[in-house]
């Protein structure tokens, strides 16, 4: 039985999504919570794999249980729950406890053919960065970066349209051997909140690992005036990694959406991204099925 996973969570105090001995992660904070409940070990696979620091207001994973954790799920206390599948997120939240740093939203049966990672059309980032027009809010610490500079959004606006479009993103990734670094940026825009805050909106079909961060880093570096506007597609065509900006902290980043097709295409688009990344040897999928975005 698999079953989706609708999940938040604040990256602040977690060393990334996926397992990783002797560390905190959310991967195993989830899945310590869900053997609790089913009784043995089940084991998740992500949309997108954050990275140390990174939050989500909306990631998705999936599920399979075994017949005999599924009945564990379908009763409790000797009673035949009327939706386990939905159920499942409340029974999580109670093993996680008040005022976790993570939690599950929800929980459903995912359609026939639904794959967490292989199934996704596109994953959307929200970056928040603070400058001197709004300055320091300590109540949004943890998940807006500061600056002590003068940003134009608009320039930086403009510097994120020049980027937008099937390219290859070495410049803008961390390199990783035989990774493919070749992405669809499908829409970068910056605008400010009502608070004056910048909000960076950033989408993609997948992004490779750091990406989203260098490509806010590059606009800010703009919003500064310390690159022109033209200048970071130029440093995209150069294909090499360069000091020309900062890769911006972690903090501000928060996988905020990820995008799948309708019920009846979701096997056809597992098939189609399990076949493209084996012909590009894409060793950004690590054991537990996720990829990396941050």
């Amino acid at each position: 039985m698999r079953i989706r996973l609708d999940i938040a969570y604040d990256g602040t105090h977690f060393r990334g999504w996926a397992t990783q001995p002797g560390m905190r992660t959310v991967q195993g904070t989830l899945e310590a919570a869900l053997a609790r409940i089913v009784g043995s070990e089940a084991r998740l696979v992500v949309a997108g794999r954050t990275d140390a620091g990174v939050h989500a207001s909306d990631q998705v994973a999936h599920v399979d249980l075994d017949e005999t954790q599924w009945a564990r799920v379908r009763t409790r206390h000797g009673q035949a729950a009327s939706d386990p599948a939905g159920s499942l997120a409340r029974r999580i939240r109670g093993v996680l406890g008040n005022y976790p740093d993570v939690t599950v939203t929800r929980t459903s049966l995912a359609p026939e053919g639904f794959d967490a990672r292989f199934s996704a059309v596109w994953r959307r980032y929200r970056y928040r960065l603070a400058d001197n027009r709004v300055g320091y809010d300590p109540m949004r610490r943890n998940d807006t970066t500061t600056l002590r500079a003068d940003l134009d959004e608009k320039r930086m606006d403009a510097a994120a349209q020049t980027l937008i479009g099937l390219h290859d993103f070495a410049a803008y990734c961390k390199p990783r051997e035989e990774a493919t670094t070749i992405r669809t940026l499908l829409d970068y825009r910056w605008h400010r909140d009502v608070e004056g805050v910048l909000i960076a909106e950033v989408k993609a079909d997948a992004f490779c690992h750091s990406m989203v961060r260098a490509l806010v880093g590059a606009c800010a570096a703009v919003g500064e005036g310390r690159l022109e506007v033209a200048d970071v597609a130029r440093l995209r065509d150069e294909l090499t990694r360069t000091s020309a900006f900062k890769v911006l902290p972690a903090r501000g980043l928060t996988l905020a959406e990820v995008g799948y097709p309708a019920d009846e295409l979701l096997a056809t688009r597992a098939e189609q991204t399990r076949a493209r990344r084996d012909r590009e040897h894409d060793d950004n999928a690590p054991r537990d099925g996720g990829t990396f975005d941050a």
